[in-house]
């Protein structure tokens, strides 16, 4: 069975940093394309980041130079999704998740929601003013 399981999310005050983790499971996810999403209350959920299997990041415009997303190399065990987020604002609160995705064609993958195949539950980052 996949799962994927964030975690690192949390109350940080602006300007600060915290560092998501997504622990996948269930397959070989090495040949998979992850990328993080997240969704702040009464928006639709957005793209903040993704890492295609051969390790090229992608990056929206709002996080591009404060977000760093990074893979792990070797067996599936290993193969954890990291997402660096550095001088953070109140806007980027929202529930962050990570995802997977198999076969997404160029179309989709990393931006739209709908190349991704497998979703973890999420984990809440907060950020004070």
């Amino acid at each position: 069975q996949v799962q994927l399981v964030e975690s690192g999310g949390g109350l940080v005050q602006a300007g600060g940093s915290l560092r998501l983790s997504c622990e996948p499971s269930g397959r070989t996810f090495t040949t998979f394309g992850m990328g993080w999403f997240r969704q702040a209350p009464g928006k639709q959920r957005e793209f903040v980041a993704a890492i295609s299997w051969d390790g090229r990041p992608y990056y929206a415009d709002s996080v591009k130079g404060r977000f760093t997303i990074s893979r792990g190399n070797g067996d599936n065990a290993k193969n954890t999704v990291w997402l660096q987020m550095d001088t953070l604002n109140p806007d980027d609160s929202a529930v962050y998740y990570c995802a997977a995705a198999q076969y997404a064609p160029s179309t989709l993958f990393p931006h739209s929601d709908r190349g991704y195949d497998w979703w973890g539950q999420g984990t809440q980052v907060t950020v004070s003013s």
